[in-house]
C-alpha cells in the first residue's frame, strides 16, 4: 500500500498499519524537483491540501533537471548505492522512488520526512524520522537519484528502457576495484552545509526503503574538489593543488547542452534533459606524494601549485600552451601531466562536470592514511568519460593514484510536479 493509498483509507488524521509496523514510507503522489526535499512516512498523513502546496514548493526549480547538478557545491558530502531486494518487483520499485520523492522534497526544504516527524507521532511506534537534524536548517540540502544498469535486467521488466550506453564501465588500466564498493541498482547523492543533514537524508531514505531496497555501500566526502559557480574559489584537494579550474559551471547553457545534458535524439524519451553520472573512488598515496619534491608535483599535475596556473605560464585561469617550451626545447608542460591527458584538446573537445569530494577514511593496516577522492562528474554520455579516462592511462599522476570503487548511473530530469522521479521510465 503506497501512502497516497493509506491516505485514502485513513483519512487526514489515520494511523496506516505501515504506521504501526514502524515502516518508514514516503508520500506517493508527491514530486522531487529542483531544489525541495522529502517524503513522508507511515504515521499521520499530511491533508491533500497541505500535500500539494509541498509538491508545488518542490517544483520551483527549473523544472528541467535534478538538484545537485550544477546546483553551486556544497561542502559535505553522503553517497550511497542500492540494491533492490530479491522477490521485490516492478511495483515495488514504483513505489519506493514515489516514497523517496516526497521524502527528498520535504527534506529539501529542512521539514521532517512526514507531518508527524521525529517527536509528533504515537509514542508507542517508531518514529517516522530519525531526529537528527531536528532544529537544523535544510543547509541547501540537495538529493540526486540515479539508475544503474542493473536496474535494467530482467527483474522488473525495464530492459527495453536500458539507454544503450548504460553498461558497467570497462576496465581501465590500474584499476583495483572492489566490488563491494562499485556499482548499484540506484545511487544517491546527498549534498548539503552540514555534514549532519546530508547523512540525515540518507538514512531516512534508507530507512523507507526497508523491505524493498539496502544500502550496497556508500561513502562520506568532505571539501568539495570543485566549483559550479563563477563566484566560487577554486578548493584543492589532498595533494594540495587546486582542483576544479576549468570546470564547466552553471550559468554556461552552451557548454551543458554540449556536455552534460542527455539530448531526446540520444536516448529513451525518459532520460532527455538528464545526464550520466560517474563515480570513482579514487585511494591517494598521501606518504609518497609527500615525499616527493615540489618540482616533481608540479611537473606531474602540470599546473604551480601556489597559484593554480599552468606551466606554461599565465594565472590560474590562463589557457594552458601545450606548445610552450623551455630554454633547453623542452616543454613547458609535460606530456604525461594530468592537464594535458585531461584536457579537450587531448580528447576531442570533451569536457565533464566534475562534483568530487575529499575522503579520508582513518588509517589503513599499514598506518597510512586512508584517504583520496571521491571524483563524481556529470555528462552527456558514458563514452565521453571513457574517453577521457582511457587518455589518463599514460597520466603520471597515475604513480600516486589507486582507483578502488566504481559507478555509473543514469540520472533522469526532475519529474513534472505531482509526479515522482523515474515516472517517465516506469509509465507512472
Amino acid at each position: 500500500m503506497t501512502v497516497a493509498q493509506e491516505q485514502t483509507e485513513h483519512g487526514a488524521g489515520g494511523l496506516s498499519r505501515r504506521g504501526l509496523m514502524g515502516l518508514a514510507v514516503g508520500a506517493g503522489a508527491a514530486g522531487l524537483a529542483i531544489g525541495a526535499g522529502t517524503g513522508i512516512s507511515g504515521g499521520v498523513a499530511l491533508g491533500r491540501a497541505r500535500e500539494r502546496r509541498i509538491q508545488d514548493a518542490a517544483a520551483a526549480g527549473d523544472g528541467i533537471h535534478q538538484p545537485g547538478i550544477t546546483t553551486p557545491v556544497q561542502d559535505h558530502l553522503h553517497f550511497a548505492a542500492f540494491d533492490m531486494m530479491a522477490r521485490t518487483s516492478r511495483d515495488d520499485v514504483a513505489s519506493l522512488l514515489a516514497d523517496w520523492t516526497y521524502a527528498a522534497t520535504r527534506m529539501m526544504q529542512g521539514l521532517d520526512v512526514s507531518a508527524t516527524g521525529a517527536v509528533g507521532g504515537s509514542p508507542e511506534a517508531p518514529p517516522d524520522d530519525t531526529g537528527e537534524a531536528l532544529g537544523l536548517p535544510a543547509s541547501n540540502l540537495t538529493l540526486t537519484f540515479g539508475f544503474g544498469p542493473s536496474l535494467f535486467d530482467d527483474r522488473f521488466g525495464l530492459a527495453s528502457q536500458r539507454p544503450d550506453g548504460l553498461e558497467r564501465l570497462p576496465a581501465f588500466l590500474g584499476d583495483d576495484l572492489d566490488p563491494e564498493r562499485s556499482d548499484g541498482d540506484f545511487c544517491i547523492q546527498a549534498c548539503a552545509d552540514d555534514p549532519q543533514v546530508a547523512v540525515h537524508a540518507i538514512r531516512n531514505l534508507s530507512r523507507i526503503a526497508f523491505g524493498r531496497a539496502r544500502i550496497r555501500w556508500s561513502q562520506l566526502g568532505f571539501g568539495r574538489t570543485s566549483k559550479t559557480t563563477s563566484d566560487q574559489s577554486t578548493p584543492r584537494n589532498l595533494f594540495g593543488f587546486k582542483d576544479g579550474t576549468a570546470n564547466i559551471l552553471a550559468d554556461d547553457a552552451a557548454a551543458l547542452d554540449e556536455n552534460v545534458w542527455v539530448p531526446a535524439s540520444e536516448g529513451p524519451a525518459w532520460l532527455a534533459g538528464g545526464s550520466y553520472l560517474v563515480a570513482r573512488r579514487i585511494a591517494m598515496l598521501i606518504e609518497t606524494w609527500d615525499r616527493t619534491r615540489l618540482a616533481e608535483q608540479d611537473r606531474v599535475v602540470g599546473r604551480d601549485k601556489a597559484q593554480g596556473a599552468p606551466l606554461s605560464g599565465g594565472d590560474e585561469f590562463a589557457a594552458p600552451d601545450f606548445a610552450a617550451t623551455d630554454a633547453a626545447g623542452a616543454p613547458r608542460i609535460d606530456a604525461r601531466s594530468h592537464v594535458r591527458l585531461a584536457h579537450p584538446d587531448t580528447n576531442g573537445g570533451i569536457r565533464l562536470l566534475r562534483r568530487g569530494y575529499n575522503f579520508v577514511d582513518g588509517t589503513t593496516d599499514l598506518g597510512r592514511l586512508n584517504a583520496g577522492l571521491f571524483f563524481l562528474s556529470f555528462q552527456r554520455s558514458p563514452e565521453r568519460y571513457i574517453t577521457v579516462q582511457r587518455s589518463l592511462s599514460t597520466d603520471a599522476m597515475g604513480e600516486y593514484l589507486k582507483h578502488v570503487g566504481s559507478g555509473l548511473w543514469s540520472v533522469p530530469p526532475a519529474p513534472a510536479p505531482g509526479a515522482s522521479i523515474g515516472a517517465g521510465l516506469l509509465g507512472a
